[in-house]
Order: structure tokens, then sequence, then C-alpha cells
């Protein structure tokens, strides 16, 4: 018999430069790495949205470094955790803001991992230099203005016996200077450039969280940039922009100039189906905040839902009335060993077009569309094709309106309500969502469903109207449709807006407009 030997899987770290800020800036790379991580260190200044490409089994470990600010981890202790989960056979990301390669101590990291023997590969990020130029508006190399740039630290080694900083070559010798990490020494820096002969009328731009819905940005010369810096409040992380090029900015300006740029805005959808209202929102500006109301569970128990299953072709109609209610109606048919073909029978009615877009990723075309996105559109729909007698399965939720049914069965058809999913408010963030309301950091809260505007009122938790008034009274409200819309004010709150389509596209629409008009009017 032959004997038999294993040999542990070796590991590997992959530094991964986050990029300036910007979920989106990631590379392509960075992003598929994440996917396949076992362990992930990541920085202070990578955006904590990156982690949701993480496989949720992985290990994530905090090792954020800001400046003035006792640090989670050493260096030291950073580069000995990298060494050793690599030695235990793990796949370890090491993500870091910016690029690894630029002030960003990478060089260090995978001089330790060479050391130990631990295989590594670097993968280069978006830096914060030109990502704070370019989404400031200023082109940080322009041939009518300057042909060379530099890229330097304000936030040397404290322990190196000198400045490896040539002031006196570096103040006139590249067109564009970037300085990183120097808002602190920013008085010392810009004494500097102007003793070693940098005119100091020169045009100075400040940029704070670049790239991000927080970057804010503030333009003196060298000569009074300390002094508007300090005055506006300006805090690290931000990097410093030396030259002509700066002035540029009132032309070129393009990111803090989007309409929602600033406005914060709490998305209140399911987790699951959130990404396409934060997606549009952010795509204007927004800071989008997800606090989702709803948790969608299974039901208890689906007896109702099986036994019609088995006699679908018993059925005139099926009504989908929201997307929840076709995945989790599909799940059970999958389960039951059935599948679209199993449909052919019944007329498909969507209240939607999202609705039916959704029926059709299973195989299903909608026979009925209402030109009303609303209970009450399609119950209208199907009165017009004559229900009496007819027999008619809602899959819906445990809790939902009864205008569809009710209206139905008046007028004599045979309707089955078939509870495939529940609604239940989702544990956690609740003191976190009262405290942003609290503090006033909350533009607008968005609604699309009564249940969203129900569930958000419980989780608030306001002793009364008087409470709630003062929580909510300089927050706009959008409402999907009418009735959301109806729920809001039900309970003593005004809506802002609210789409002529009851869409998602629409909804974001309808705000990108409302907020376009204030700044018009203002």
């Amino acid at each position: 018999m032959s004997e038999q030997t294993s040999t542990k899987r070796a590991g590997k770290v992959y530094l991964v430069g986050a990029g300036p800020g910007d979920p989106g800036l990631i590379t392509v790379r960075g992003k598929y790495l994440l996917g396949k991580a076992e362990v992930v260190v990541y920085d202070y200044l990578a955006s904590p949205k990156l982690l949701k490409h993480v496989p949720k089994e992985a290990e994530l470990i905090y090792a954020g470094k800001k400046g003035g600010v006792k640090h989670t981890h050493t260096q030291e202790e950073i580069n000995q955790m990298l060494v050793d989960w690599a030695l235990s056979g793990k796949t370890v990301v090491r993500l870091k803001g910016g690029d690894p390669f630029i002030f960003g101590r990478g060089g260090e990291e995978v001089e330790e991992l060479a050391n130990a023997g631990v295989d590594f590969e670097v993968v280069p990020g978006v830096t914060s230099a030109t990502a704070a130029a370019t989404y400031a508006g200023i082109p940080i190399t322009h041939r009518e203005y300057t042909a060379s740039v530099a890229f330097i630290t304000g936030h040397e080694d404290p322990t190196k016996p000198g400045s490896k900083i040539d002031w006196a070559k570096l103040a006139t010798g590249a067109g564009t200077l970037v300085v990183y990490m120097g808002i602190k020494n920013l008085p010392i820096i810009v004494k500097n450039l102007i003793d070693n002969g940098r005119d100091p009328k020169t045009p100075v731009a400040v940029v704070r969280w670049a790239s991000t819905p927080q970057q804010r940005s503030v333009v003196g010369t060298l000569e009074t940039i300390a002094e508007i810096v300090q005055g506006a409040g300006i805090k690290p992380p931000a990097l410093i922009i030396v030259g002509e090029v700066v002035t540029l900015r009132d032309t070129i300006d393009w990111f803090e100039k989007r309409p929602l740029f600033g406005k914060r805005i709490v998305v209140t959808r399911t987790r699951e189906q959130a990404s396409e209202l934060m997606a549009g929102l952010e795509e204007s500006g927004a800071n989008c905040v997800e606090f989702s109301t709803i948790q969608i569970e299974p039901v208890e128990s689906y007896e109702v839902l099986d036994e019609e299953l088995d006699r679908l072709q018993e059925y005139h109609w099926i009504l989908f009335t929201s997307l929840n209610a076709v995945n989790f109606f599909f799940q059970r048919l999958y389960s039951m060993g059935k599948d679209a073909r199993d449909m052919k029978g019944p007329g498909i009615a969507a209240v939607g077009k999202a609705t039916a877009d959704l029926l059709m990723g299973y195989g299903v075309r909608a026979d009925l569309l209402p030109s009303v996105f609303t209970g009450e559109g399609l119950a209208e729909s199907l009165l017009d094709q004559g229900v009496e007698g007819r027999n008619i399965l809602i899959p819906r939720a445990v809790k939902a309106r009864e205008i569809l049914p009710e209206t139905l069965r008046g007028a004599g058809a045979q309707v089955t309500v078939a509870p495939v999913y529940q609604n239940v408010i989702p544990d956690g963030k609740r003191e976190k969502l009262r405290e942003q309301l609290e503090s006033g950091d909350v533009d607008m809260v968005t609604f699309t469903s009564s249940s969203t505007v129900r569930n958000f009122l419980t989780m608030v938790g306001a002793a009364d109207r008087a409470e709630l008034d003062v929580l909510m009274r300089d927050v706009t409200i959008a409402a999907i449709g009418p009735i959301t819309a109806k729920t809001v004010t039900d309970n003593g709150l005004q809506v802002h807006i609210q789409p002529e389509s009851y869409t998602i596209p629409d909804l974001t629409h309808a705000i990108v407009e409302f907020y376009k008009a204030q700044k018009a009017g203002a």
C-alpha cells in the first residue's frame, strides 16, 4: 500500500489599491481578488462599500491608520499579520487606499513578505493625486500651463534626521505640485515654496475626501490658502494642488456641480432591491445611506400555495403585484419540481413594468400590464377584461392591501390569496437612523411602498406627533406613488416629491428635477 502524503497549500498576499474613495474606481483586477479573498486587511481610506465584494465567510480585519489618531495596528503589526496569514495558507487581500506604492507604505509591506518567503502580487490603484485634481475639475497637466508634475508627501517620517524634500529645486522645478497628507503642515509647506522662489500669487486648491459624496474643495493662493483652510475647517484626508492649472477649476468643475451633490438621502427599500435606486441617485451626486426598513422572509407555511400549484390549470389569471411575489413564487414552484411550462394555462398579469421584466427573467411573459402601476390600476384593467366567474390566484405578502382581491370578488371573481413571503422589520440600525435624524444629517427619505413608511416610523420610534415633526422638520420626503404617499400623509407627514409614473427610474428623475428646480430658484 502506498503511503499518501499531503502538502499544505501555500498562501498568497495581494496588495490591492482601493482607489481614492469612490468604490467604482477600483480596478477590475482588484474587484476580482476581493471576490476570492479569505482574509481582507483594509485601511481607513478604503471605501467600506468595497467589502460587499468579499465572500461572507472571509475574515475582515480593520487596520485603519489616520494622522493624529492612535492606530488600530502599528505598521509592524500589519506586516507580521500579512506574513502570518499567508504562512497559514490563506489568500490575503491587503486593501489600501489610493495606490499601494504612492505614499502608501506598500513597499515596506512587500519587503517584509519577500523576506519571509511569502508569495505576493501588487495591484495598482487610482492614486489620490489624480483623483483629487480630476474630481475638483483641475487637470494636473495641460500643455498651455505645464508639462510637469511632482508628487510630494507633506508628512515625512518623523524619525528621519532631516527632510528628503529639496524645496529649493521643487518650488520652481515642476509646474504642478500635489502634496499628500499636508494639511497639518500646510503653513510650513507654503512658506518653503515661497521662500524658495514660488510666486505667492500661485493658485492653490485643497480637496478633502476626493471622489466621494463628502468631497469639499477650497481655492486660494500660496499666501492665503492656509488661512482659508483653517477658516473652512478642512481636516485630513485632503490633498493640496499647487499651480496655474487650478484656475481651470471654474471652467471644468463637474463633480461638485451635479444636481444631488452633497445631498444625504436615506433609501428605505430592502437591501436586495435598494441597488437600482441608490445607483441612480449616486450617479447624480447623492450620498445615499441604506437603511432597509424591510426584511423579506419566507412564510412559515406554504400550504395554501402548494395546493394551488397542483391545480394551476384551473386558474384563468395569476396576478403578480411585486418583485418579491415573483421571486418567492418561482422559488416554491421550482422546489415542487415544476417550472414555467406548468404556467401555460392561466393569463399572467403584472402590476408594473419592473414586475413584468422580472417575470420575463423566469421565462414568462405578462399578458396584462395596467396603464397605472397600482393595485387599483391592475383591478381596473382586469375588470375591463371581465372577471365574473373567473378563478384568480394572487401570490403576495402575508400582510398587504386588500383593495385588489376585494374589488375582484365584488365583480364576481373567485379569488385565492396565497401568501408567499412576509415583511418584517430588520434588526439593528434603529439607533443610528434616529441619531442621523436628530443631528440633521438627513436631507431626504425615499419611500417605495406603504410597508417602508410604516416600518420607518416604527424604527424612528417617535413618542408622539410633536417629536416626529421635530425629527423630520428639515427632511424632504419622496414617495414612489399615490398609495405610498397616502400612507405618508395618513401618518402626519408631507410628501414633497411623487413621480407621474410609479417606477424607480421615474422616482429618481423626479428627485433630480426637484433639486435642479431648487438650485435654479436659489
